[in-house]
């Protein structure tokens, strides 16, 4: 049985009670997807994570944190300091979708011409 078969050995239903759908479209957003990749490298605080991950608004980057957070994506430590400071990282079960996030950025850079060329046509 491979990773993409049900245990009866059938391939799994996209539509199967909505599960796939649940999930995919929580973190298929382009911010989740980004917030996940900008966190590869270690725990990043909000304001680290607004500038990496370009043209998020303080709004969208909040709910996409609390999301992802909720998800058990991401972890938010607080820290009992003056100033506050809050990081953000990876889960365990976030450092689990890296490498899918990471070989779709390689996907959409590698086919990123051939896709401009089709929407010129």
């Amino acid at each position: 049985m491979t990773r993409f078969t049900r245990a009866d050995g059938c391939p799994p239903d996209m539509n199967d009670d909505g599960a796939v759908r649940e999930v995919l479209d929580r973190i298929s957003d382009k911010w989740s997807l980004l917030v996940v990749g900008a966190l590869r490298e270690g725990p990043l605080r909000f304001g680290e994570l607004a500038k990496t991950v370009t043209g998020i608004s303080q709004r969208m980057l909040t709910l996409t944190v609390k999301h992802l957070v909720e998800d058990g994506l991401i972890s938010r430590t607080a820290y009992a300091e003056v100033p506050p400071r809050v990081e953000y990282a990876l889960t365990e079960l976030g450092k689990t979708l890296l490498p899918l996030v990471v070989a779709l950025a390689e996907w959409a850079v590698e086919h990123r011409d051939e896709i401009n060329a089709h929407r010129r046509r």
